[in-house]
């Protein structure tokens, strides 16, 4: 304090008597000045080195006091508090650590880092990443999106203009003039698009999203390890979910659609068996047959056949072992050993090992022509260039989608056909362990979930199998009462055998015989959605009659499944043995051998109109 001459008031004891100036202190615009600090003792570090924590410059002695807390709780937890690292140059120094990645594990972790984790958090301090950051980093990516959603439009409507330029330009052909003119707005239109397209970047899907955040959670795991990080951060971020694309099969409708619209129903289609021949032999004059039939029969990846060696086909054993494949990064081509679960040997089929070695045949005449040039390039691959030099797996899949075009089939990608190799597998009825081996996958559930796409022939049958437990009470129509003569019973007990034929509609004409090619002792009729209702109706009729007339149905045999596999859902084929009431036991006689229908021993009266077919344009044998 100062007395009104200036000079200092002072206190009795003769010091100067000071008082707080507060906010008009001259000093509060220099840096820390007027402002709360704290600090505290680490641990000794190595060789006894003093470790203080400082931090300053809080308003209010609460905030200095809460923020002193938090480092503390940090520290204990093992977190580097004292280090002024960044995260941008943590990343690089673990990327540089992992020196067992594959090259395309590593190429992507690269890109992650380049163009998400560095530009966003590269230039936080170690010590002070918190998840507000890795959020805030998210919510940017969705920003950029929206941005990138609004340049990919206007990039569409300038192609739209482009089309539509060119298109007027070739209609004004003989048109000296107005072609001229039709000609500049080609051009300009043409600039326009080629302009627009700078700086045309790709949407970030929430699938990469999940790849980036995968990195992030790497990367702080072996921070946490190193002590270098207290939390894994990027385990407590919530981002869209993934929509993983259901496979779905070019059903007729499906195909009637496209043709009309030219749309894919969805990314991921897969063909038919009906189809899947088609394509192959449409292509069975393709140099690269044996290639196209690997990859619908074996289900391998693209760059395990482009590396696939001789030296692991046998074509007497018939097997064909995947130890290797190629991998693509920036179009350069890397050989690389696939993962352990994906190292697996696959039996082939007969089929498989002939047109293999029609193949090997081919490839040495090739090698042979190649040769006298001195221009051949013995790689050793099963499937080469004429000139015997690897396959590029993008050509490969180029390739194949010109091929798709020119056959007129709807369209699949290289990968879909992995996709039909599993279907196909399952709709022959194999396990899918079985079919999880051959894919190389690690378990069941992801070849379920992957690649197993329902094809309508296991929907269908899926859903008669699920009716078919549940126990309905068909109803019939009793055409002609049966009767069965006493000269059928032989030791007091008689077989009859019941035939059954589907027409149109769902009817089913049924006719009891003591021969199959005798006369019909009674005949009925039944709408039924299958031969397993068919026969239940049957049974439903023959025990009628018997608890009618006193027999007892001694057994019951069901010979449906002696028909040929196309012939099962038409007709139904049941024996009776039938008891008088003082008969003998099922015991006491002779089984009769069951003997194979043939369609043409089938006698019944047919009890449909003469003109009606069956479901497949036949009628059964009458």
């Amino acid at each position: 304090m100062l007395n009104e001459d200036g000079s200092p008031v002072l206190t009795p004891n003769g010091k100067p008597k000071l008082r707080k100036l507060g906010a008009s202190c001259p000093k509060l615009g220099e840096k820390g000045h007027g402002t709360w600090y704290f600090y505290f003792e680490l641990e000794a570090g190595e060789g006894g080195t003093r470790r203080r924590v400082r931090r300053g410059g809080f308003a209010k002695k609460d905030d200095a006091k809460a923020k002193a807390e938090e480092i503390y709780r940090e520290a204990t937890r093992g977190t580097d508090v004292l280090s002024n690292t960044t995260v941008g140059q943590d990343l690089h120094a673990w990327l540089k650590r992992k020196r067992n990645l594959a090259r395309t594990t590593r190429h992507g972790y690269e890109e992650h880092i380049r163009l998400y984790l560095e530009p966003h958090l590269g230039h936080i301090k170690r010590r002070d990443l918190k998840l507000r950051h890795i959020e805030a980093m998210y919510d940017a990516i969705e920003r950029e999106n929206a941005e990138r959603l609004l340049h990919h439009a206007r990039v569409t409507e300038l192609e739209e203009a482009r089309d539509a330029a060119h298109t007027a330009w070739v209609r004004a052909a003989g048109k000296k003039q107005e072609r001229r003119e039709a000609r500049q707005a080609y051009l300009k239109a043409n600039a326009d698009l080629r302009e627009g397209r700078k700086g045309k970047r790709k949407i970030t899907s929430a699938a990469t999203m999940h790849r980036i955040n995968a990195t992030l959670s790497s990367f702080l795991t072996s921070g946490i390890k190193r002590q270098e990080y207290s939390t894994n951060l990027a385990t407590l971020v919530e981002l869209p979910p993934i929509k993983r694309p259901k496979p779905l099969v070019w059903t007729p409708e499906r195909v009637e659609e496209w043709k009309r619209t030219g749309v894919k129903p969805g990314p991921v289609m897969v063909w038919t068996a009906e189809q899947t021949g088609a394509f192959l032999d449409f292509v069975r004059d393709d140099r690269l047959y044996a290639m196209w039939h690997t990859f619908v029969f074996v289900g391998p990846r693209r760059g395990e056949v482009c590396a696939l060696p001789w030296t692991e086909i046998s074509t007497t054993a018939l097997t064909l072992r995947i130890s290797a494949q190629i991998v693509e990064v920036a179009y350069r081509l890397y050989g690389e050993a696939p993962k352990a679960d994906s190292v697996r040997t696959t039996t082939l089929t007969e089929e498989s090992g002939r047109v293999l070695t029609a193949w090997r045949i081919q490839q040495n005449k090739e090698r042979e022509q190649w040769s006298e040039a001195e221009a051949w390039q013995e790689s050793g691959c099963v499937f080469t260039q004429e000139n015997g030099a690897p396959l590029h797996p993008d050509w490969v899949s180029r390739r194949f989608q010109r091929l798709v075009e020119l056959s007129g089939l709807p369209p699949v990608r290289l990968h879909d056909l992995r996709h039909v190799s599993a279907t196909l597998s399952l709709l022959a009825k194999n396990d899918i362990k079985v079919v999880q081996e051959r894919l190389g996958h690690s378990s069941r559930q992801i070849t379920s979930d992957t690649y197993t796409s329902v094809l309508p022939e296991l929907m269908r049958a899926e859903a008669e199998a699920t009716l078919a437990v549940v126990p309905r009470d068909v109803p019939f129509e009793v055409l002609r009462p049966l009767e069965i003569p006493d000269e059928a019973f032989q030791h007091d007990v008689a077989v009859l055998y019941v035939h059954g034929a589907r027409y149109s509609g769902g009817v089913w004409a049924v006719a009891a015989q003591l021969r199959h090619d005798g006369v019909a002792l009674g005949e009925m009729r039944a709408t039924c959605k299958g031969p397993d209702q068919a026969g239940d109706a049957v049974i439903k009729w023959i025990t009628q009659h018997c608890a009618s007339n006193g027999y007892e149905v001694l057994r019951t045999e069901n010979h449906s499944g002696s028909y040929s596999h196309d012939q099962r859902p038409y007709f139904a084929l049941l024996r009776f043995f039938i008891a008088r009431p003082a008969g003998q036991t099922v015991g006491d006689f002779v089984r009769l051998a069951p003997s194979a229908p043939d369609e043409s021993r089938v006698n019944l009266t047919s009890t449909a109109s003469p003109d009606v077919d069956t479901d497949e344009g036949q009628r059964p044998a009458a």
